[in-house]
């Protein structure tokens, strides 16, 4: 339905742009638009009514000024029955991509004791003003200037709440119960405290590369959780062999890290992401790691923005460096050489009537693609022999030397690996008889082709497949359902053009014409179900 007129020019007159339309109904993001223009709120309008109809069974929306690079920061309450509220400290929430959170912490590196104080009495005055009674979050946005302002109240209890429970040592769900049952709160405000710092990433089956998570489906064919490290706790109902569907919230899991401070909290969920094993779907490991170690989220210069301004092409993974990239060479090679190792071994074979030959090579010449560029690699044993558990190797890459050290437990998901004393955890996510190794190093999954010194030079002699030209079709970037196709063959489209609309955990994406031409064939309509890369429209 359009957006009445009367509604348009009253709220720009009263607000002025921009303004944030969301759903009344609303939560975790969806149904929420920001618009800085008349057309922007027509578009906005249309979009944020039809996810929240579709999320909540509510179309209604509010129209509300959009504050540009704030933080959002929360406040946990608890309430009983008896007119007795308190406030349990802040959540500090403003790492967001489409209005929804993917990381939090407790507390926030900005506020000071004054502000905390304020924000949680107000807080509390709302709680008791309309008589709540369990846990709830009332949100706000604050400025740079510390100056905070009203967003709304969560009547429930948030996704991120186990960050406040490791903080100040309250099971939130045993004081709801307790509320629920008619009992007093147990705690006045000066007993709640704030010991050490918790942080809390949302492991989600998307793909960060397409506009920092678009919705990623299948069936998780591995699944381990890295509750076997210090501090680390993981809230998930997921199982092996779980199907993720387009249909439903593609969250995995909270992933949760306790520390004394703050330092040691980013260690540890750095460590838990390298040791979290999630295999059958695309997940975002990669962009939640690269956030905890950014200089600027390290230093705690944040606010809503963030994913945005730190990545204003996208998100490309960890951008190595000169040394990291060596490292992943030497760790490539190491590799290669353990599993063709493992190869050569026969089982039984002393009992064996047919006699073995094992090559005996001290040094392995290898040529290891990385990004496009080629590298020599020279394995070398550091003992004797070499064994197909290997030890201890020195390897050279582009004349430099470094030592690699390993068990190379080829069977496990998870292979730990020191490199010049650093220890390092992969994961070997694939590798093919041809020398193509799928290797997640630093939480982002590089592309590695090894291979032996003369098996690159036959190489050189095989064809290479020709890249698609895809600048006149539109394909789609995940799967979803189509909600409406707004052209037809024949039709004249303009750059930027709004083709069809895909909807994918019930968020609605537009999906726009990436040149001006003809259309030549559309291969959807409304109500189809397409998978990632299915051809859509196509131009001439």
């Amino acid at each position: 339905k359009p957006i009445p007129s009367e509604l348009l020019s009253n709220s720009s007159l009263l607000l002025g742009y921009p303004v944030m339309i969301k759903a009344s109904a609303g939560g975790g993001g969806k149904g929420m638009r920001i618009a800085w223009d008349d057309e922007e709120t027509r578009d906005g309008f249309r979009f944020s009514s039809q996810e929240a109809a579709s999320s909540f069974g509510d179309d209604r929306l509010l129209i509300e000024k959009f504050i540009d690079n704030p933080r959002h920061i929360e406040i946990q309450v608890l309430g009983d029955k008896h007119g007795n509220a308190v406030w349990l400290n802040e959540r500090e929430c403003s790492i967001q991509r489409r209005n929804q959170k993917v990381v939090e912490e407790a507390p926030s590196i900005f506020l000071d004791s004054k502000t905390r104080r304020a924000m949680g009495e107000q807080a509390v005055a709302l709680a008791k003003a309309v008589k709540y009674s369990s846990a709830g979050t009332v949100e706000f946005l604050v400025d740079s200037k510390k100056n905070f302002y009203f967003l709304e109240m969560n009547t429930r209890l948030q996704v991120e709440h186990p960050v406040t429970e490791c903080i100040t040592g309250l099971d939130l769900v045993q004081e709801m119960i307790r509320v629920a049952k008619g009992y007093p709160l147990r705690h006045k405000q000066a007993d709640i405290p704030i010991n050490g710092w918790a942080v809390e990433c949302r492991v989600y089956a998307e793909d960060p590369y397409k506009s920092f998570g678009l919705p990623s489906i299948g069936r998780l064919s591995q699944y381990q959780e890295p509750i076997h490290l210090p501090g680390v706790r993981v809230d998930s109902g997921i199982q092996p062999g779980s199907d993720i569907s387009i249909y439903y919230d593609p969250m995995i899991s909270k992933l949760i890290t306790y520390g004394s401070d703050r330092t040691e909290a980013l260690k540890r969920m750095e460590d838990a992401l390298d040791n979290y094993i999630i295999r059958g779907v695309t997940h975002n490991i990669a962009l939640l790691r690269e956030v905890i170690i950014n200089s600027r989220f390290i230093e705690g210069d944040i606010n809503t923005k963030f994913l945005s301004d730190v990545y204003p092409d996208g998100f490309k993974g960890h951008k190595l460096t000169e040394n990291e990239r060596k490292q992943l060479l030497a760790i490539a090679s190491s590799l290669f050489v353990a599993f063709q190792l493992r190869a050569q071994r026969f089982q039984e074979h002393e009992t064996s009537r047919v006699p073995i030959i094992k090559p005996q090579m001290a040094n392995w010449e290898l040529s290891v693609k990385l990004h496009d560029e080629v590298h020599t690699v020279i394995a070398s044993n550091s003992g004797p022999t070499f064994s197909s558990s290997l030890v201890s190797q020195q390897v050279e890459v582009d004349g430099s030397k470094l030592n690699v050290t390993s068990t190379w437990n080829l069977a496990s998901p998870l292979l730990s690996v020191n490199v010049d004393g650093i220890q390092r955890t992969i994961q070997c996510l694939s590798r093919e008889a041809g020398g193509n190794m799928s290797i997640q190093f630093l939480g982002t999954v590089y592309q590695v082709h090894v291979l032996t010194k003369l098996a690159a030079e036959l190489n050189k002699f095989m064809l290479e497949k020709v890249a698609e030209d895809t600048s006149s079709v539109l394909r789609s970037p995940m799967p979803g359902v189509v909600v409406a196709v707004s052209v037809k063959p024949g039709d004249m489209v303009a750059e930027g053009q709004e083709i069809c609309v895909i909807e994918a955990m019930k968020m609605q994406n537009s999906m726009t014409a990436g040149k001006t031409g003809k259309v030549k064939s559309v291969h959807c309509k409304a109500g189809d179900t397409v998978g990632e890369g299915d051809l859509l429209v196509e131009l001439e």
